[in-house]
């Protein structure tokens, strides 16, 4: 049976919306599921089933709407010392297990081995933990820099290499030296900031702050 192309965008449209249901970010899912909404939307109007028209074209200005209140909220952040290895700390670490090894060699850290270790708040909600030793006089070696899925939207990385510096700069360190385990995390230095180069055949990234 011949399926022809009206039946494609209605599959596609199908898939899109689908896909949205399995981001863990708000912002990926209301992108995701307006793109998916407005060609659902067309489709609709160009089969003539105006139900499905209308209906998926009220979800696109409902995902607009939420979008244009997303960016344009203010978030809080704050940096919060770790100071101990605590009950909660660990169960963090543990909670977060598997996603964390997807990015990092170790999912077991102990603060007692590294110079800085914090919680970043945003709107009171530690939604990333950041841990780094000292490479040398001058430079952090990043151990840990781990978002939750919910804030992936390099607001916290921003807030913390950016807005951030002077906590580290206070410390003595205006560099800072991570290694990446693929390819998602790879684009995620770069767009902090950090250069990749190659060093006695491994491959580092590095960023500097003044």
């Amino acid at each position: 049976m011949q399926v022809d192309l009206l039946e494609w965008l209605g599959y596609i449209a199908s898939f899109i919306v689908l896909v949205s249901l399995l981001m863990s970010s708000v912002i990926k899912l209301r992108w995701i599921n307006l793109l998916g909404s407005l060609i659902f939307a067309i489709y609709g109007f160009l089969i003539g089933a105006l139900p499905v028209g209308i209906m998926n074209l009220g979800i696109v200005f409902i995902n607009i709407y939420y979008l244009i209140k997303i960016y344009g909220s203010k978030d809080y952040f704050k940096i919060l010392p770790i100071n101990t290895n605590t009950d909660y700390f660990q169960y963090f670490l543990e909670f977060y297990k598997e996603d964390i090894l997807n990015y990092f060699s170790r999912s077991k850290f102990d603060i007692d081995d590294s110079v800085v270790n914090i919680y970043i708040l945003r709107n009171m909600i530690p939604a990333g933990v950041f841990i780094a030793s000292e490479y040398d006089s001058n430079t952090l070696k990043i151990e840990l820099d781990y978002v939750i899925p919910e804030y992936r939207d390099f607001k916290i990385g921003k807030y913390l290499f950016e807005d951030q510096k002077k906590h580290f700069l206070n410390k003595g360190y205006n560099k800072f030296v991570s290694i990446s385990l693929n390819n998602k995390h790879d684009k995620y230095l770069e767009k902090m900031g950090f250069t990749k180069i190659i060093e006695d055949g491994n491959d580092y990234f590095v960023k500097e702050i003044e």
